[in-house]
This record gives C-alpha cells, sequence and structure tokens, in this order.
C-alpha cells in the first residue's frame, strides 16, 4: 500500500477543465486540488466529447495529470488500462460518454490493494432512474462498489442507496474553492437587483419560471440578469438581461455586484434535500446576498434570515426583493462568507475524505487478514 500522504487515485469524470455544460467542473476542481495539497496524485480522464475541449477555462493544472481521451469505446478501454497504476479509482456519475461500459468496467480494476468507488455528482437523478427501472444496468453494479460517494443529499440519499445494497454511502458536501473564488471589485456589467446563474435543464426550467421570471414580470421596477447556456429562446421580461454561459473566471464579479444573487435548485434535488449547489458556496464566498429556494437541510449550513434568504415560491422572493435593502444584503453576504470560511471550504471536505479513503483501505486490508 502506498504511504498515506501519496495515494494515487485514477478519477473518470466528465471535465476538469472545462464548465461548459459541465456543472461538476467547480466541485471537482476543489475537491482534486485539496487531495493534492495532501500529498495525493490525481490522474483525471475525460472524454473529448461536447465541445467541452473548445471551450475551455483552464490549462492543465499543475495539481493534476488530465487525460483527454477521444470519444470512442477503445479509448475508454486504453484509459481503464492506464488506471491500473491507481491505488483508488473513481468513477463519476455523468461523464456523458460510454458511461454504462466504464460502471462496469472499472470494477474488473478491484483488487485486494486496489479500491473502487462511485462518486455520484446527481445522487437524485441516478436514484429515480435505477428506482423507475429494475432493469438500469447500474442497479447490479451499486453493492460491487468499495463506496458510494455522493455531491448531497443527506439521510434520503443514504437510505436509498443502501436500500440497493450500497456498502457503505457517504455525502462529500459541495463547498467553497478559496482558490477560485473570493470577493472582487463590482463589474458594472453585471449590476441588477437580482442575478441567476444556472444552465437550462428540464427539471430546473419550472422553478427557474417560478422563482425567477415570474417574478422579474411582476417588478418592472427591478433589474434582473441570467446567466447559463441555453436560455437564449426563453420568453423573457423587458428588464431581464440574458447574457449566455459565464465563464469560470467572471463568477466572482458575477456574485459581488449584484444586489442579491437566487439559488434555484433542480426539481430533483429540492425534493431530497441537503443538495446544495456548488454555486451557492461560491456566491458566499463572494460575499453575495443569497436568496435560495426551500429545500430540507438549508439550515445544515447557513443560518436562514441572518446567513441566507429563503423563499417558498415566487411571491416570497419578490417580497424579499421589496425589502431588502444594500446594508441588509451586505450584512447577509458577510455573514455568510464567515459561514463558508469557517466550515465548508473544500479543505474541509478533504479533510473528510482523506478519512475516510484510509478507513476504507484499513478496513479493506484488515478484511484480507
Amino acid at each position: 500500500m502506498q504511504n498515506k500522504k501519496n495515494l494515487k487515485i485514477a478519477f473518470f469524470g466528465s471535465s476538469l477543465v472545462s464548465a461548459y455544460w459541465n456543472g461538476a467542473a467547480t466541485y471537482y476542481r476543489g475537491i482534486v486540488r485539496a487531495l493534492h495539497q495532501r500529498g495525493h496524485e490525481v490522474t483525471f480522464y475525460e472524454p473529448d466529447a461536447y465541445q467541452r475541449q473548445e471551450n475551455r477555462d483552464m490549462p492543465d493544472p499543475d495539481w493534476a495529470k488530465v487525460v483527454v481521451y477521444p470519444a470512442t469505446e477503445e479509448a475508454v478501454l486504453q484509459a481503464l488500462e492506464d488506471a491500473t497504476h491507481a491505488d483508488i479509482v473513481v468513477k463519476a456519475s455523468g461523464v456523458g460518454v460510454f458511461d454504462e461500459l466504464l460502471e462496469a468496467e472499472v470494477l474488473k480494476l478491484q483488487t485486494p490493494d486496489r479500491t473502487v468507488i462511485f462518486w455520484d455528482v446527481d445522487a437524485p437523478a441516478t436514484l429515480d432512474r435505477v428506482q423507475h427501472n429494475p432493469q438500469d444496468s447500474f442497479r447490479n453494479h451499486i453493492p460491487q462498489y468499495d463506496l458510494i460517494l455522493t455531491y448531497g443529499g443527506g439521510e434520503p440519499v443514504i437510505q436509498a442507496y443502501e436500500a440497493l445494497g450500497a456498502k457503505q454511502c457517504v455525502p462529500i458536501y459541495n463547498a467553497l474553492d478559496t482558490a477560485t473564488h473570493f470577493p472582487v471589485e463590482p463589474n458594472p456589467k453585471f449590476a441588477c437587483d437580482l442575478a441567476f446563474l444556472g444552465n437550462r435543464l428540464p427539471d430546473r426550467e419550472a422553478r427557474v419560471e417560478q422563482f425567477f421570471l415570474d417574478v422579474a414580470a411582476k417588478c418592472p421596477e427591478q433589474t434582473f440578469m441570467i446567466g447559463g447556456s441555453g436560455w437564449g429562446d426563453k420568453p423573457m421580461s423587458p428588464n431581464v438581461k440574458y447574457i449566455g454561459h459565464v465563464f469560470t473566471q467572471d463568477h466572482n464579479a458575477f456574485n459581488c455586484t449584484p444586489k442579491a444573487v437566487l439559488n434555484i435548485s433542480r426539481e430533483s434535488m429540492a425534493r431530497y434535500g441537503f443538495s446544495p449547489a456548488t454555486r451557492v458556496f461560491e456566491a458566499a464566498g463572494a460575499a453575495a446576498c443569497i436568496i435560495t429556494d426551500y429545500w430540507e437541510g438549508i439550515d445544515f449550513f447557513f443560518e436562514p434570515g441572518t446567513e441566507i434568504l429563503v423563499a417558498r415560491d415566487g411571491d416570497e422572493v419578490a417580497q424579499i426583493m421589496a425589502g431588502l435593502t444594500e446594508e441588509k444584503a451586505k450584512s447577509i453576504g458577510e455573514a455568510a462568507y464567515k459561514k463558508v470560511l469557517a466550515a465548508h471550504t473544500y479543505d474541509h471536505r478533504a479533510d473528510q475524505l482523506d478519512q475516510l479513503l484510509f478507513s476504507k483501505i484499513s478496513k479493506k486490508a484488515g478484511e484480507l487478514v
């Protein structure tokens, strides 16, 4: 077994170097960078797909080796062969290319000295899929993984995975990457009363209409801004400005400039609860005043009313905005910033993950004695 401070980790995910149609990018970056800082060596395998390489928002980092492979079955199998150097092999959900093949083939890499993990960055969608389709190929793989990690979900997700036979399921929540997200000077191009950032997805669209677009239509005296891919043909009132994809380097200014920023959960994540989006922590790390739709578990991360504002529907968003002064918004943003630095950085998550990995490795080794 490798030295405790120098695990070799092979990570199969959607993309580390491009956030284009890839909401997990900043999550991967924060986790992988923090693991590197603890002495681990991470190789991140990602397919050349969905124009992500043409829309990179960062070069290859010095804290991970990035292997971009062609979107072919042969290339996937070659990447898996390359991953046999690792002590830990991670298959993330939503790679987007040959997911079923990867889910099955990584399990063949299990050995007494190699731990294989499934890391679900969209547990609500995965669980909904396998629970409604007993023939889903992933369902039979769940009990075979040494460990299931999830992007969020809390006890409902843990129980759901354990009911499907998971040996162990542990949430590793989103967090703040202090190296990339922090307060900056406001940028006039992002000036507005309320801003929302998120790609157009089927189980988010209705909630965006309710919590953002309908509110804007009812509040013509205020200004609104929406960023993210896919909204170009969506009907919007004249006081809404659509700015398209917002690159990662602009996230800080996007969060710092408006009076408030809005978090809108996807329907499935709101239903399971305990699933804060990465952007909640990014915005808190920029000391933004955050308004979020309600979901169970908010108070596990931030104190409603003082560190974050919570709305159960569009009318409550409008009410909050009507009474939100610049002073109050600043106070809430500063309180969120203090909380996220104290409890919700990727250093905190990596400490948790480090303990979990070595506990799993030690247990596996003990079972062989």
